[in-house]
């Protein structure tokens, strides 16, 4: 088995933690993340956190400046690393499983119709920005047939991404929030309160409605050289007892990795921004009380 270097970070208490009896050990959790691809996926995604950071920041450009701008990017490429992603990630991911889970969901993913999904899978997540763009407004799409348009949606509803998509961006504007709130020498719950008041499920509902469609565009072209039987066995696995937990704990971990990197980002931003207002003998600005327009979508979670 490959040995993550991350793994290093682990201390022998860390791993005793998340050795519990409705989980599984880190080294097992690896397992299932290297089968996945996980790590190729993820670090493909962060090369342009640090643009999409930059814009949910210049949504208030008048109380911006430059300067602060120009922090909120070195932040993010700060806090937005797979080093920061994978600690956490993987000890969600290993919180979340059971032993009965990890030996059917490898078993799927080293089939051969899982291993083309995964390749799908990384091949997609490594596609530029303008190309995504295009996907998901559908700009950029492959032939398709009602038939096949059932099972992506489908697929979208048994990898639950619309959701995943919806909470990771919610979570990455909280985390901000109280990174910022932290390094700014502020306070952390008032700015965690002000941006789960502006997080509410109204929010929720608006980002799920404008992303379910371009999201199912996402998935349809990188599943494009799978069969419609490919997907129907893929979607059989995703509906089984192992599938549905395989899910939850994937996108747990997802959550978990980027919660970690957007708080890190945050206190980045907050301590940055400190130190501009003390040279300029002004007031550090406040933290950002909610994430910005639901218009704006988040970037696509790895597929499944």
């Amino acid at each position: 088995m490959i040995r993550f270097a991350l793994l290093l970070l682990f201390a022998a208490d860390l791993h005793a933690a998340v050795q519990h009896s409705d989980g599984v050990d880190i080294d097992t959790a690896a397992n299932l993340y290297q089968a996945a691809e996980v790590r190729e996926q993820v670090r493909a995604s962060l090369e342009s956190m640090p643009h999409k950071i930059r814009q949910m920041f210049a949504v208030d450009a008048a109380a911006i400046t430059p300067k602060q701008l120009d922090a909120v990017d070195a932040a993010a490429k700060h806090g937005f690393q797979i080093s920061v992603f994978e600690p956490p990630a993987l000890g969600a991911l290993a919180n979340s499983l059971d032993p009965a889970t990890v030996k059917k969901s490898l078993e799927f993913l080293n089939s051969d119709l899982g291993k083309r999904m995964v390749a799908a899978d990384v091949a997609l997540a490594r596609l530029d920005e303008p190309t995504i763009d295009k996907i998901m407004s559908g700009e950029l799409a492959s032939p398709s047939t009602p038939e096949r348009d059932s099972l992506t949606a489908k697929l979208e509803q048994d990898t639950e991404s619309t959701d995943s998509a919806v909470e990771i961006y919610l979570r990455i504007g909280r985390a901000l929030a109280v990174g910022t709130a932290i390094g700014s020498g502020m306070d952390p719950i008032a700015a965690d309160q002000r941006a789960v008041k502006a997080s509410d499920a109204a929010q929720r509902d608006e980002l799920a409605k404008n992303l379910r469609e371009p999201l199912r565009r996402y998935i349809a072209y990188g599943y494009r050289d799978l069969s419609d039987a490919d997907l129907e066995h893929l979607c059989a696995f995703l509906e089984s007892h192992a599938g549905k937990r395989y899910v939850t704990a994937y996108n747990a971990a997802m959550s978990a990795g980027f919660d970690a990197m957007s708080k890190r980002c945050g206190e980045q931003i907050g301590e940055s921004w400190r130190e501009i207002a003390q040279a300029e003998l002004a007031p550090p600005l406040a933290a950002p009380e909610a994430p910005p327009s639901p218009l704006m979508s988040p970037a696509p979670a790895p597929t499944h």
